[in-house]
Formats: C-alpha cells, sequence, structure tokens
C-alpha cells in the first residue's frame, strides 16, 4: 500500500522515524526537489489511524510542490506529520529529538511550524538542527508567518475582484470568512481597513466577539456561511468546505481564502464551480505568502524583503485566471500546468547540462 501511495502520487522519498522512550512517532514525504530542497511545515494531529497520517502527509507535501512552483521559489515540496495529540504530548525533548531526525537526512527536507505545533516548538527543533524555519526572532527568524499568509490572501481577493467584478476597489463588497485564527483575523484586518462589509463565523466565540468588536462584523452561524448572499466566500479554517452539499449553497461570485485543500474533489468541484460561474482563487497560489515568508529566513530575514516578494501573488493569480479563460479550464487546472511547467523547465535545465559534464568528465580521464 506504502509504494502504490507514494507511486501514484510521484514522491521521492518517505521516512519513518521512531523515539519510543518519548513516544515519537512520525512521517517526513518528500515529494519533489528539482527546485531545490523540501520545504514545507510539521503537522502535529491525533490521527485515527497510522495510514490516515501516510495520506495526509503525501497530499501535503505534494501541494507544497506546486506552491513553490508557483511562487517562483527555489524550493521542492515536503512535509512532516508527529502522530500525537498537540495538547498533552508537546515536550522540549519530542521536538528535539525531530530535529535529529531531521538533520539526518542532510538538508533535503526542511521543517517548520504547521497545525498542533508552533514557533516554540521549532525553536526547540533548533536546537539539533540548522534545517528549520518558522523560529522565533530571537534565533533568528521571522516570528509568526500567518501575517505574511494574510497579507498574500488579501491581495489574492483584489486580483479576483479585477478580474470577475472588474473593480479595483473592494470598498462596498460583501464577503463571509469562514475561521477567525492567526491568518483570518488579520485577513479581517486587511478587508476592514478597505471598507468592505464583512461576514465572520468560528467556532471560538471570543474570537467572533473581538472581530465584532474591533472590526465590526457580522456574525454568522456555520450553517449560514454558505449561502450568505455576498461577492465572496473566503475559507480560512478547514479544508474540504467546497463539497456536494455546499456548491448548491453558495451564492457568492468567488472563493478565494487562505484554508488549505478546499475542494473536496479537486477536479469534480473545480469544474462545479466554474459551470456555476463562481471564480475560484486555487488555494496553494492564493495562500503562498507563508511560504514566502519562511523561504526568506533561509537568506537571513528581511521584513520588507518577504512583503515585496509576497506583492507578486497578485500577478500570479491575474495570470492564471487569464489562463484558465483563454484555455476554458478550471483555475486550479490551469494554476497546476503553470506549475508543472517550471518545474519541467528547470529539470529540463538540470539534465541539459549534466550529461555535458558527464562528458566532460569521461574525456579529461
Amino acid at each position: 500500500m506504502i509504494f502504490e501511495e507514494i507511486i501514484k502520487r510521484g514522491h521521492e522519498q518517505v521516512s519513518y522515524f521512531n523515539d519510543p522512550t518519548l513516544g515519537l512517532k512520525g512521517i517526513v514525504a518528500i515529494h519533489n526537489t528539482v527546485l531545490g530542497p523540501a520545504l514545507g511545515g510539521c503537522r502535529m494531529w491525533n490521527y485515527k489511524s497510522e495510514e490516515d497520517a501516510l495520506i495526509d502527509v503525501l497530499r501535503l507535501s505534494k501541494g507544497m510542490t506546486y506552491k513553490a512552483a508557483i511562487a517562483g521559489l527555489n524550493l521542492g515540496g515536503g512535509k512532516a506529520v508527529i502522530i500525537g495529540d498537540p495538547k498533552s504530548d508537546k515536550s522540549e525533548e519530542l521536538f528535539r529529538s525531530f530535529g535529529r531526525f531531521i538533520e539526518g537526512l542532510g538538508g533535503r527536507y526542511i521543517t517548520a511550524e504547521d497545525v498542533g505545533t508552533s514557533i516554540k516548538d521549532m525553536d526547540h527543533v533548533r536546537m539539533e538542527t540548522k534545517y528549520v524555519t518558522g523560529i522565533s526572532k530571537s534565533f533568528g527568524g521571522s516570528g509568526d508567518p500567518s501575517l505574511l499568509t494574510a497579507f498574500g490572501t488579501y491581495l489574492g481577493i483584489k486580483a479576483a475582484v479585477k478580474f470577475k467584478l472588474k473593480k479595483d476597489s473592494l470598498e462596498g463588497l460583501s464577503i463571509s470568512v469562514q475561521g477567525l485564527g492567526s491568518v483570518g483575523m488579520e485577513l479581517v484586518k486587511y478587508l476592514s481597513n478597505d471598507g468592505m462589509k464583512i461576514f465572520a463565523y468560528d467556532i471560538d466565540e471570543e474570537l467572533i466577539s473581538q472581530a465584532q468588536e474591533i472590526y465590526n462584523v457580522t456574525k454568522i452561524s456555520s450553517d449560514d456561511i454558505y449561502n450568505q448572499d455576498v461577492d465572496i466566500y473566503a475559507p480560512c479554517a478547514l479544508g474540504a468546505t467546497i463539497n456536494n452539499q455546499t456548491i448548491p449553497l453558495l451564492k457568492c461570485s468567488i472563493v478565494a481564502g487562505a484554508a488549505n485543500n478546499v475542494l473536496k474533489d479537486p477536479k469534480k468541484h473545480s469544474e462545479a464551480l466554474m459551470k456555476k460561474g463562481i471564480l475560484y482563487a486555487p488555494d496553494y497560489a492564493i495562500n503562498a505568502g507563508g511560504l514566502i515568508n519562511v523561504y526568506n529566513e533561509l537568506e537571513g530575514y528581511n521584513r520588507d524583503r518577504a512583503f515585496n516578494q509576497a506583492e507578486a501573488i497578485y500577478d500570479i493569480l491575474m495570470d492564471i485566471f487569464y489562463k484558465s479563460e483563454k484555455e476554458n479550464i478550471p483555475t486550479n487546472v490551469a494554476s497546476n500546468r503553470k506549475a508543472e511547467e517550471r518545474i519541467n523547465k528547470i529539470a529540463s535545465l538540470k539534465s541539459f547540462y549534466l550529461p555535458n559534464r558527464r562528458k566532460m568528465i569521461l574525456k579529461e580521464r
């Protein structure tokens, strides 16, 4: 089953690690390193089974390959998962042990924070390896990457509005935001400053109250988030919220948010959105700000440089939208093709020089 999944998804390497003294069990998946070392976060989750953990890390690592490629970064795609409860199983020793395992991969994979892990956890990883990003400023890192994720998502929403609604401004438009975590709340700040009418839902009532008080958002229920009569639906929490049940409810013109894996079935549901006349901003393109942020740590973090680089997300999405329109294909298909084109071109470039180098070596001998 393992090799079947690896071959089907095109992965280069999958490594399991185990430290029985600490109860550490995890998997690192390296999908593609054509463009550079694989970079992707470490997710800690109480998976129902080891099979679920494997499928998750394979799916997420492949997504990172496309995210790095479409963002123009010299990175490959990778991901790690630790099987455990992030509320009760964390310790300094556990993440330092994880760091020693990452060090053993010799730089093929660079880790970072993700769901269930934090900057503090990555600081512990940093004690054992240099192959980690998303660390605190005291270690030379950038701190919280959610700020740049929200900024990139905001620019992506502006691109979608420009393409679909032919408007240069967000003022007066309406949006429903699902999820008010660190990214969602920061996104709401940008949208509020632009004069949007914001509807929001989060499972945490305290976050809703905070958004109401500071940004004057309108609270809606989880049942109403999909059928709200708004211009934009912005998923910023769970994945797979665009599915057979929700698509018929949508009254928006645009789906654009910071969540990963928004489409439950990418092929089927992207086609359904296109048929309904809803513009979809591919998730790994619009939310690439976080990856851009940690990528910049590799060369010594500079905040202005990272934000300047993230501004390219607007043009990247406009290119995807035009390609989708020209070729009459869903936007996620257009995005995948652009990412694959870049990977293939760089792979071709590398293969062009390598044989010549081999010939030179053979001739010298």
